[in-house]
């Protein structure tokens, strides 16, 4: 076994041992330690193939397993979290009666799950599909067609931070609301899967002249970061989407 081709998948493998790590966590609800093992994940993620890059290592079993990896870490997770999140806004119905409506609680011997925040898990569904797509479309060099899958979990994951850490009652308001996460979640899921190019962080030189899209997101970005903190996330994704919009020329 050649050691130095395994390389890269050892750093893809601890991608997918965060996103499993994050998993736990999700679950039982600890919404915090679950987005830090991600970010973990997300940092392997784009190290793995920038690895394999440099040791001139690509294979198609990479590509596979990169897939894999970011199916847990940036497509389970993120599901099981807007499942949570969709959860804590259900109003529980009277279990006198029988409920034939979205808000129903079904029973497994005490087991109790509750319908409408299985919508939560169309994430997962929709990330799945973007990513087999992506492994088969040879066109996606330099740009993206439709939202990468770690760009929306970070959407997704901004949710619980900004709850967390933001103590702003509009905010969470809005993020308390099972309609704007329902809405949130099928619109991150049309995103994932939508035709529309954006623009990749890869630079081909340095020069500002060729760069500057990717230039001035990354300026905007650490802008409202710094003022915004976690409620800046939502926003530099629509950043993103926007400056790819408006700037078509760069992504080809």
């Amino acid at each position: 076994m050649n050691l130095k081709r395994q390389i890269p998948n050892v750093v893809t493998l601890l991608n997918l041992f965060s996103g499993c790590i994050a998993v736990i966590f999700a679950v039982y609800g600890n919404f915090v330690v679950a987005a830090m093992f991600v970010f973990l994940g997300i940092f392997f993620d784009f190290f793995d193939g920038l690895l394999a890059r440099k040791l001139n290592v690509q294979s198609p079993l990479g590509i596979q397993l990169d897939s894999l990896a970011d199916l847990v870490t940036s497509g389970v997770v993120p599901g099981i979290i807007m499942f949570k999140l969709i959860s804590l806004t259900v109003d529980a119905p009277d279990y006198s009666t029988y409920n034939d409506n979205w808000n129903s609680i079904f029973h497994w011997q005490g087991f109790k799950l509750s319908v409408l925040p299985l919508i939560g898990l169309f994430i997962p569904l929709a990330s799945a599909y973007r990513l087999a797509r992506f492994n088969l479309d040879e066109d996606q060099q330099t740009y993206f067609k439709g939202l990468p899958v770690p760009a929306n979990t970070l959407l997704i994951l901004s949710l619980p931070m900004i709850l967390e850490y933001q103590n702003n009652d509009i905010m969470n308001s809005i993020i308390i609301n099972k309609w704007f996460l329902i809405g949130l979640t099928l619109l991150s899921c049309y995103l994932l899967n939508s035709k529309i190019k954006l623009f990749a962080l890869k630079f081909k030189d340095w020069s500002f002249k060729n760069n500057v899209t990717r230039y001035l997101f990354l300026i905007l970005s650490l802008v409202v970061l710094i003022v915004l903190h976690f409620a800046a996330i939502p926003v530099i994704i629509i950043l993103y989407i926007l400056l790819s919009l408006l700037d078509q020329k760069q992504i080809n």
